[in-house]
């Protein structure tokens, strides 16, 4: 990268970085808003992602297949229905780094996240305390509350919010550790962000699940803002579940199905409590139409349901662009992205009332930057972003802008757009 320029000299060298970026972007492959006679610099894959160009297609063969075959598409149309979750299961395995058998596809986040705390938050009056952040999505707040108040117990008691050192407005693995040493003995789960959706921060899994068992407790994680978006290795980390959403880096749709992971040292365990549907039972005698289920030993027998094809096709389709792509290329561009955007950044808050809160260091965060505007209530800033400029950022009110400059098709050109622009609004 070359030497310090003026942000407004900036745009050539930005122009010169996509030339020469090794990973050339796939922006093309995708809809991007409308503005001024182009396109909107999208900076919000992080709340939603775009929609690829070659959904509208796949969406139509499976369309055609029911108009064409109806009920007969279950086992002839040309990917059979009956079995078309099986076809998510490899390449949603690579890109959250488990064994096929350890993954599914299915439902959406937050019903996961339940259908799982049912088998691995077992509380007792001596343990049955939940670990979160104090910054957790509100859903897993939510989600937490409620599971410590079904099974008997205080939401204001069992469930603890870790929250950042003073000055600070990101939650450091090491703090998460240290805490789950001192005070884990009475900790049934441990349930964190992998990325955290407010501020970015990436957090270490394998530091903190092995902290959790050390303390005895079950480490799930909430992978909402780290599936696509970082690279995880959710087996060799010792997780013992997981669960994602596919809407935000992963670019399937608004309230796409989800996924799930569970350790395969847990998938043979019959002492674990389920919940059962007719797709938890084993393949061979489902059509058996038996009253028991015959367990599996994956994740599939936390399936209740038969897959909704329609709501399928898209995470399939993204699962497939992921995989030509690849995770460790999409990661360093990434990198490389975020970079020069906090470069950019860097000149609007010297000398601004403006400041990056996400982690500098590029291991301890996603394809995020959040940026609090002291003084002023970012809801109409990010308008004037998108009306004004082009430049499509999340709101996180009272005063935080996020951008999340997404791999798969922001650039850098989006960039120095993104940061021009919000000078632009704060000076005005």
């Amino acid at each position: 990268m070359t030497g310090p320029l003026t942000l407004v000299g900036r745009e050539s060298q930005a122009l010169e970085l996509d030339t020469n970026d090794p990973l050339p972007t796939r922006r093309d492959e995708f809809h991007l808003p409308p503005h001024a006679g182009g396109t909107a610099a999208y900076f919000a894959g992080n709340s939603l992602g775009l929609q690829p160009k070659a959904l509208r297609a796949r969406l139509g063969e499976e369309l055609d297949d029911w108009a064409r075959l109806g009920v007969e598409g279950h086992l002839e149309a040309r990917r059979p229905w009956l079995p078309y979750h099986e076809l998510a299961r490899e390449p949603a395995a690579r890109l959250v780094g488990a064994l096929p058998r350890e993954v599914v596809v299915m439902n959406s986040l937050t019903v996961n996240l339940h259908l799982l705390m049912v088998s691995f938050y077992r509380p007792t009056p001596d343990r049955h305390r939940i670990v979160i952040e104090d910054s957790a999505f509100p859903s897993d707040s939510y989600a937490v509350r409620s599971q410590a108040a079904f099974h008997g117990y205080d939401p204001d008691e069992a469930v603890v919010r870790l929250a950042p050192r003073p000055g600070e407005a990101a939650l450091r693995s090491e703090d998460v550790v240290a805490c789950l040493a001192e005070q884990g003995a009475g900790v049934a789960l441990v349930l964190l962000g992998a990325v955290n959706y407010y501020s970015g921060e990436l957090l270490d899994v394998a530091a903190i699940s092995a902290a959790a068992h050390a303390a005895g407790a079950v480490a799930g994680w909430d992978l909402a803002h780290a599936a696509g978006n970082v690279e995880l290795r959710l087996h060799d980390a010792g997780a013992d579940w997981a669960a994602w959403c596919s809407y935000k880096y992963l670019n399937a749709g608004p309230g796409s199905l989800a996924g799930a992971f569970v350790h395969e040292r847990h998938l043979a365990d019959r002492s674990l409590p389920k919940l059962a549907g007719w797709w938890s039972t084993d393949p061979a005698s489902r059509f058996q139409m038996a009253p028991t289920v015959t367990p599996v030993d994956s994740a599939d027998s936390w399936q209740l349901s038969n897959p909704p094809i329609l709501a399928l096709a898209p995470v399939l389709l993204s699962l497939e662009m992921f995989d030509q792509t690849g995770l460790p290329a999409l990661r360093a561009k990434s990198v490389r992205l975020t970079a020069y955007l906090e470069s950019l950044l860097d000149e609007v808050c010297a000398s601004r009332s403006v400041e990056i809160i996400t982690p500098r260091e590029p291991e301890r965060r996603g394809a995020q930057l959040s940026v609090r505007v002291h003084g002023h209530d970012v809801g109409p800033l990010t308008e004037r972003l998108r009306h004004d400029h082009g430049v499509l950022a999340d709101a996180r009110r009272p005063d935080v802008i996020r951008l999340a400059p997404a791999p798969l098709y922001c650039t850098f050109h989006d960039c120095w757009r993104a940061a021009g622009a919000l000078a632009a609004v704060l000076d005005a």
